[in-house]
């Protein structure tokens, strides 16, 4: 009876797929796998190197997601436009906003970051949240920095205290 409702479940969730869409991806490129790149993936994603929209549990080497994609991703290298979500790897890379948490070596946010930044260094435009590395940066910080070194470019130098600390300072820097 069990085995019957997980294939019942299973055959349902699958019934319910769009073409575009699919529940497992196995990429050795973006341009040589099993589906094409626009294909959104809801599910597994197994890659050298894959890129595709998802909500999905992504492995391997170097993750990309395209458009607005959510979910795990873990790899060296994890990049995406618009995710929500976790980023485990060496390098994460967000182009346009990113929520959720992001830790590696090096993580870098182009856009908006609401979440937690952990890693040796954390680089962000507009960033609210906790950054916790060796150095941390930000454009606009709406948040904590705790780190060797920590730069807020939209804090003056003391003139705000207590609501916003400085521009650059060791171990904790801070903006609300």
């Amino acid at each position: 009876m069990k085995k019957l409702l997980i294939i019942a479940t299973l055959v349902a969730g699958a019934a319910d797929m769009k073409a575009d869409e699919s529940v497992f991806q196995a990429s050795l490129t973006p341009d040589i796998a099993i589906h094409s790149k626009t294909t959104q993936i809801n599910g597994l994603a197994l890659s050298i190197w894959g890129e595709n929209p998802q909500q999905a549990l992504s492995l391997g080497f170097v993750n990309g997601s395209t458009g607005n994609s959510l979910g795990l991703s873990w790899g060296l290298v994890n990049y995406a436009d618009n995710y929500t979500g976790v980023a485990w790897g060496a390098v994460n890379i967000s182009r346009q906003s990113f929520s959720g948490w992001q830790d590696g070596l090096v993580n870098f946010s182009q856009g908006s970051f609401t979440g937690f930044q952990s890693g040796w260094i954390n680089v962000a435009q507009e960033y609210h949240g906790l950054q916790l590395g060796l150095v941390n940066y930000a454009e606009s910080l709406r948040g904590v920095q705790i780190g060797f070194i920590n730069i807020a470019r939209n804090n003056p130098w003391f003139t705000e205290f207590p609501d916003k600390l400085a521009t650059g300072f060791p171990f904790m820097n801070w903006s609300f």
